[in-house]
């Protein structure tokens, strides 16, 4: 058994974990960060980039199949993840590249607190054993497999599955009606493939604004998928459909085929066999663990990126890396989530922050909503769109912004002019004098916020 000593020690090399570690040697920690399995995680292997890269190409093909066919659409969705052609996984060895550089000692294993700082990794018959002044838990989170009776006679995908895939399915069915689904559904309802998706709740995109579902549910609709809402599965029946498509039995007595079934009703994160006992802490569900992001678990003992929450974003990941690492050193800061962005990169994008107008209301806010539609803008007159809004809920006490929603072209930039008004509390005054490029999606939101700086000025006599 080896022995070594670090400032810091990270479980999970994702883009929570490289970020401790890029934060931290760039502050002169000594740094030892340990993975199962990819360096770099799910977001640039099996997430973020290669289901953006695949919707680009479902965009293509949309407009000119002729030009931008499948095999087009995997060949660059292999270059994207770094996959050879005859590879069945990426490559991620320009991540592992990428921290030794920096100064990071990498270990591949499977790594477990074995007492209070001291983390043992053990790969390949061999154990080493780290010691730690700070203890990073970096280790993500994996698609939920629910408890469908049937399902496990199903050879069932993952988001890994659906955005590795090199030959397009006779057809999909996704259970779940999240970004991730959302996201997925369309890629392959555009190259064809006859595609349903179920969601239990009333709307799709249950965590976005409800303007921002509705949109995303007619943008499917409009790509010939089909959608269910307000039913669950049930059942499920391996083979037993139209060509041998698997059946899921439904909530309301219906039932959805498809050749094959994408898993994506949530995430799971598992901390049981970590041992955060070691630390006092009681990651067996026995007890509410706290997924509020905090970060800090206990002295020396902290949680980032899936494990941490509030939510599940890659760039949430990346801040709570280089935060963490900032509070264990010292620094005066403490995470904030006020202006925290969501965004689905469908066609149109959605993008959100802060609250929505019922959230704000529970929450006590004496607000008002204001909302432009995206197809009698400027920009939309321009694009030819026909559906989508530019949203913005003000708060009368304080004068400024506390929540923002978009669907239309551009909204994962747009809303970051949103983003920073709440995390800066900039007045709706100064929001209103600023000038904006016409005619972008972001001029829409000049309107809206001289608009609402009227409304607080009150009638004038």
């Amino acid at each position: 058994m080896t022995h070594q000593v670090f400032d810091f020690v990270i479980i999970g090399a994702g883009p929570a974990g490289e970020s401790a570690a890029y934060a931290a040697r760039g502050r002169g920690a000594t740094v030892a960060i340990v993975d199962r399995r990819w360096f770099g995680g799910s977001c640039p292997h099996i997430g973020c980039v290669p289901s953006k890269a695949l919707l680009h190409a479902a965009a293509e093909h949309r407009a000119n199949p002729a030009t931008y066919d499948w095999p087009r659409a995997s060949r660059r969705r292999d270059y994207m993840v770094n996959r050879p052609e005859t590879a069945p996984e990426p490559d991620d060895a320009s991540h592992v590249r990428g921290l030794r550089d920096a100064g990071a000692t990498t270990y591949r294993g499977i790594g477990r607190i074995a007492a209070r700082g001291v983390v043992e990794v053990a790969h390949d018959g061999e154990t080493h054993r780290l010691e730690a002044r700070e203890v990073v838990i970096a280790t993500g989170s994996r698609s939920r497999r629910p408890p469908i009776p049937g399902l496990e006679a199903i050879a069932t995908w993952t988001n890994e599955h659906a955005t590795l895939a090199r030959e397009l399915p006779r057809s999909l069915l996704v259970l779940g009606g999240g970004p991730t689904g959302c996201e997925l559904a369309q890629v392959y309802a555009r190259f064809g493939v006859p595609t349903s998706i179920v969601q239990s709740g009333p709307r799709l995109a249950p965590t976005d604004h409800p303007r921002n579902s509705a949109v995303i549910a007619e943008a499917l609709r409009r790509d010939g998928v089909d959608v269910r809402l307000n039913v669950r599965a049930a059942a499920a029946r391996a083979g037993a459909g139209v060509d041998g498509a698997h059946v899921i039995e439904l909530s309301d007595g219906s039932t959805a085929e498809g050749h094959a079934i994408l898993l994506a009703v949530g995430r799971d994160v598992d901390l049981d066999e970590l041992g955060l006992e070691a630390y006092g802490v009681d990651a067996s569900g026995r007890t509410p663990f706290p997924r509020d992001g905090r970060l800090r678990l206990a002295d020396g003992l902290w949680a980032i990126g899936d494990p941490a929450g509030p939510e599940l974003h890659t760039h949430q990941a990346h801040y709570q890396g280089e935060i963490a690492v900032r509070m264990a050193l010292g620094d005066d800061v403490a995470p904030d989530y006020r202006a925290l962005p969501r965004a689905t990169y469908m066609d149109p994008e959605a993008a959100s922050v802060g609250l929505t107008p019922e959230q704000a209301s529970s929450a006590g806010f004496d607000c008002f909503e204001l909302v432009a539609e995206f197809a009698t803008s400027a920009r939309g007159y321009g694009v030819e769109a026909d559906l989508g809004h530019v949203a913005i809920l003000v708060d009368r006490g304080s004068r400024t912004l506390i929540g923002a929603a978009m669907a239309c072209l551009d909204a994962s930039a747009a809303i970051h002019e949103c983003v920073l008004a709440i995390k800066a509390r900039v007045p709706i005054e100064v929001l209103a004098d600023t000038i904006h490029a016409f005619p972008s999606t972001s001029r829409i939101l000049n309107g809206l916020f001289h608009d609402a700086a009227e409304r607080l000025a009150g009638p004038r006599g």
